[in-house]
């Protein structure tokens, strides 16, 4: 399979995953929006809630990598300011969602 066919597969499969999450995150982030700290750290330490939040953070990174991805292949001609962003696109999709992550499990 050609490599942009993957990034589209991939791109439709995260998008259609991230609605349902997104109305999720949307419902609960009303309900707790102006409740105490309390009524929010028992929501995030909640086992579905937790599970839940750590997909979509996921989720939301890999879907705005892959298309801002795109958008550097698109725009940008010089081959090695292209890869250095990609690098940088990539590894900031695996550092901030794990930190977020790994502060939401501490909770």
């Amino acid at each position: 399979m050609i490599n942009a066919t993957k990034k589209w597969i991939f791109l439709k499969i995260s998008g259609a995953l991230l609605v349902p999450l997104m109305i999720w995150f949307i419902i609960n982030f009303i309900a707790i929006y102006d409740q105490d700290f309390n009524a929010i750290k028992i929501f995030f330490t909640s086992s579905v809630s937790k599970f839940l939040f750590s997909i979509f953070i996921i989720n939301a990174y890999f879907f705005s990598a892959l298309s801002i991805s795109e958008v550097f292949e698109d725009y940008i001609k010089n081959n090695k300011i292209k890869n250095v962003a990609n690098k940088l696109l990539f590894a900031s999709g695996v550092v901030i969602p794990s930190i977020t992550i790994i502060l939401i499990s501490t909770i």
